[in-house]
């Protein structure tokens, strides 16, 4: 597997990551419990050391299998989790909207250490900013567990302009963390400019558009029942008909290469910056080797330039999140 670092922190990571987020909820494909382990560890085998959970996904549980997945190779993995939401501690009942008030922050990061069997978290993002609380507070909260060694390094999730810099002002941010993909291309206009000049490097996650990109999915394709796709407009069957140009044009230019539509999707990720580090999720291996493949496409650059003028030359409907996730944070 090759490696990459995230921007000038010096944290060296496989070049794709593991989004650990489906092994317990999301598509109705959680895993039982010692088969997520297996998967986990079958995982590292592969060659994959960045692997990307958050307290919110179970909730809890995510954290807790991760962990205990990871303890026979813990120094040579890099984990990753997110805190910022408002959870009861015992019950994992979640509360309204989020929280990143600098106590809850240090209780939250402790909790997690536990979940996950560590001593120190590698990278610890803000799950999603709290408008109550100014970005400072938060940075300088994380800051102070940098200096005790309980965290390494200081990420972002899906923060915008303004956030990143007072953020990176009072501790230097290490990753942002945020969905990008031929399907969503918007980090492409602020975010990724900002992330070269301040020198944070960028994890995408949904780089394969929640399954849309593999080619697997087609405007009659029913979601299982509590699948969160079910309620995102861009999943809708009106807007998947038009959508999948998309699709046929990465089908296109896999079948020219010799590759599956989820390795030219990874792979334009891949070849946009060298300090981009996507993080598919699946529960299956050998959807994690095909993943995997992404990293030693050998292909024109031209090609990347081509593909990403033939997706921006599409019209793709329907809005990445259904308007209750964009109220209270994915």
């Amino acid at each position: 597997m090759k490696t990459r670092i995230l921007g000038e922190s010096g944290l060296e990571v496989s070049a794709i990551g593991l989004g650990c987020m489906g092994i317990t909820q999301v598509y109705d494909t959680a895993l039982e419990e010692q088969d997520a382990i297996n998967f986990l560890r079958n995982t590292y085998e592969d060659g994959v050391t960045l692997f990307d959970t958050a307290e919110a996904y179970g909730p809890f549980a995510n954290e807790e299998i991760v962990g205990k997945a990871l303890v026979p190779f813990r120094d040579e993995v890099v984990i990753a989790t997110k805190i910022g939401f408002d959870f009861d501690a015992i019950t994992g009942e979640r509360r309204a909207g989020v929280n990143s008030d600098p106590k809850h922050i240090r209780s939250a990061a402790e909790r997690c250490l536990k979940r996950l069997r560590t001593d120190r978290i590698d990278l610890l993002y803000q799950h999603r900013v709290d408008p109550k609380v100014p970005m400072e507070d938060v940075a300088g909260a994380i800051g102070e567990l940098i200096d005790e060694g309980k965290v390494l390094h200081f990420g972002l999730s899906e923060a915008g302009v303004s956030s990143i810099r007072k953020a990176h002002a009072e501790t230097p941010v290490t990753a942002l963390q945020s969905e990008y993909s031929l399907w969503w291309q918007a980090p492409d206009e602020e975010i990724l400019p900002l992330c070269e000049e301040l020198g944070i490097g960028f994890v995408p996650f949904s780089p394969l558009g929640a399954g849309f990109l593999t080619g697997s999915i087609t405007a009659q394709t029913s979601f299982e029942e509590h699948d969160y796709r079910n309620s995102v407009p861009r999943f809708s069957k009106e807007n998947r008909a038009q959508n999948l140009e998309l699709v046929e044009l990465v089908r296109k230019i896999a079948n020219e290469a010799n590759a599956t539509p989820a390795q030219i999707a990874i792979g334009w990720l891949l070849a946009q910056k060298d300090w981009i580090v996507p993080i598919p999720g699946t529960t299956k291996r050998h959807r994690l080797q095909e993943n995997i493949g992404a990293t030693i496409l050998d292909l024109d650059p031209k090609i990347w330039v081509e593909l990403s003028e033939a997706a921006d030359s599409l019209l793709l409907p329907g809005s990445r999140l259904s308007p209750a996730l964009e109220l209270t944070g994915r």
